[in-house]
């Protein structure tokens, strides 16, 4: 199924041969977040909740290097402020950017997307649906419960799921601790892998206490679910949540106390749309992303 970025919203990544950033811009967008995971690194979430004052945000960035990583932000922000995008406070503009990362820190050395890497990837960005080993994905891996030589390679995905009119895409970063598998078979796509090179089963490996002393390494997903169908800023946070169960039907385990799973929600409110098909659609939208970081 052809993916596409919705009307209202460009995607642009930038990376180095460890790391990178991947941000969604938007000229002022309703805003939600969920936030699941155990050991989440996170920008601006309260600021998405349904109870804050503020409406709209301008960009969210999904960022490698851990905390590190959220100097990317402030790139971003930089990079609106000189395009005249942002909240005015008197002679002021102040564009609100919220992030969250993943833990990707791999080597002997630091490596994160700083304020260059940030502006470099709002200059990159389009209507293109660019994915794979980019931006944010570009360090990810998946199924890490023996550690990163026996893991498989993660990514960026991107899916669509239409709804009349609307246009609801998910663009998700994997790194998680879990298996990545196919939301309708069950069969496991990526995760992580016995000496022969058979995936061995996270969820099952956990339950019956084997291998968990060799937990290592950082993991984190997280996403964006981007539509153009008009939503309140309530219902853009109870979209996010309800994404969260296309990330529970395609990795097993989920939000463990080694992820930091993040899921935001952005509309840019152009196409009348039924809620409730929003959501179905976003659950799947991230299902369909989740597979795609992995087979890409």
């Amino acid at each position: 199924m052809e993916s596409r970025i919705p009307d209202g919203f460009k995607l642009g990544h930038y990376n180095d041969e460890h790391t990178g950033v991947s941000v969604i811009l938007c000229d002022g967008a309703v805003g939600g977040v969920d936030v699941r995971g155990c050991a989440p690194g996170t920008r601006e979430t309260d600021l998405l909740r349904a109870e804050k004052a503020i409406e709209e945000v301008h960009a969210v960035a999904l960022c490698g290097g851990s905390s590190y990583g959220l100097q990317a932000c402030c790139g971003i922000m930089e990079w609106l402020r000189e395009k005249g995008v942002g909240y005015k406070m008197g002679d002021k503009i102040v564009p609100l950017v919220a992030g969250a990362v993943i833990y990707d820190l791999k080597g002997d050395s630091y490596h994160y997307p700083d304020m260059n890497a940030g502006k470099a990837a709002c200059d990159n960005a389009s209507d293109r649906p660019i994915r794979g080993k980019v931006g944010a994905g570009k360090g990810a891996t998946v199924g890490k419960i023996r550690g990163d030589a026996f893991a498989s390679e993660g990514g960026l995905g991107i899916a669509t799921v239409a709804v009349g009119a609307a246009t609801v895409t998910a663009v998700v970063v994997v790194n998680a601790c879990g298996d990545v598998r196919d939301a309708d078979s069950g069969k496991i796509l990526a995760g992580a892998k016995a000496n022969d090179g058979s995936f061995i089963d996270t969820a099952g490996c956990i339950v019956n206490n084997d291998f968990m002393k060799l937990m290592k390494g950082g993991n984190t997903t997280i996403g964006c679910i981007m539509t153009d169908a008009k939503l309140t800023k309530l219902q853009a946070n109870k979209i996010a949540t309800l994404a969260h169960d296309g990330m529970a039907r395609a990795i097993r385990p989920v939000h463990t106390d080694f992820d930091g799973d993040t899921l935001f929600a952005l509309s840019s409110n152009k196409v009348d749309a039924q809620f409730m098909a929003v959501g179905v659609a976003a659950e799947e939208a991230v299902a369909r992303a989740i597979a795609d970081a992995v087979r890409k």
